[in-house]
């Protein structure tokens, strides 16, 4: 068996390590408890969104060769913005599908026929705003800027983004999601960007959660009165 002192070494480093990195293995637990008793498909927000709507068709289009852009197409979509038909081309520009004339981004008014259309008839809008600019916690960052903001009256605090651009629906966020990313955020350790799975933090604490396991067994193994005897037995 290993002498006493260096027993004793075993067993500080052990709790030192255990009081370091306790929290944070409350959180990881925490977090993982929360992420397999919710249901994704609600933190997505699909119970606020018109599960329902299907794309309108749309008849008397013009031919690409009518648009008029002095540019070539290398990708193109057709939208619907407030129940009329525009073609979104190169993710850049926006057209209107019957006359060929181009927009520059659409109103709040179309922006809340968007809404309208991709939300629950049921919700309440309170106001909108226009965000121009995020940073990297914000949750609606990495996504199309700029963007109309549509808050609803509701305790769950729920917010649609619609892009400026081409009207297109970006997301739902609301107080479960917000729930969800900050939980993440703390699993994943990456306080900036949230998806990281490489940062330098998140692998120095999964090196020091390992040796605090593996110190435990050692400990064990140290002060253990079966194992003493196991080994004076061999000798």
């Amino acid at each position: 068996m290993v002498k006493r002192t260096t027993a004793i070494k075993i067993r500080k480093a052990h709790r030192y390590l255990g009081i370091f990195l306790g929290i944070q293995f409350i959180m990881w637990t925490a977090s993982g408890l929360y992420f397999s008793w919710t249901d994704i498909d609600e933190i997505h927000g699909d119970h606020f969104r018109n599960m329902d709507y299907e794309p309108t068709a749309f008849d008397g289009l013009i031919g690409f060769s009518e648009v008029g852009l002095p540019v070539k197409i290398s990708s193109l979509s057709l939208k619907e913005i407030a129940g009329k038909p525009y073609y979104w081309i190169n993710n850049k520009f926006l057209v209107d599908a019957k006359t060929g004339n181009p927009k520059e981004g659409i109103s709040k008014e179309e922006a809340l026929a968007v809404a309208e259309r991709e939300m629950s008839s049921e919700l309440k809008i309170k106001e909108v705003e226009i965000l121009n600019e995020t940073d990297r916690h914000h949750e609606y960052r990495e996504k199309k800027l700029p963007a109309y903001v549509i808050s609803y009256d509701s305790p769950e605090n729920i917010k649609a983004y619609v892009s400026v651009a081409n009207g297109s629906f970006q997301t739902v966020r609301h107080r479960d999601w917000r729930w969800f990313d900050f939980l993440w955020m703390t699993h994943t350790m990456d306080y900036e960007g949230r998806d990281d799975f490489n940062t330098t933090v998140l692998r120095a604490f999964s090196l020091l959660g390992l040796i605090t396991v593996l110190s435990g067994f050692l400990l064990w193994f140290t002060s253990s009165p079966t194992m003493r005897k196991v080994v004076k037995q061999k000798k």
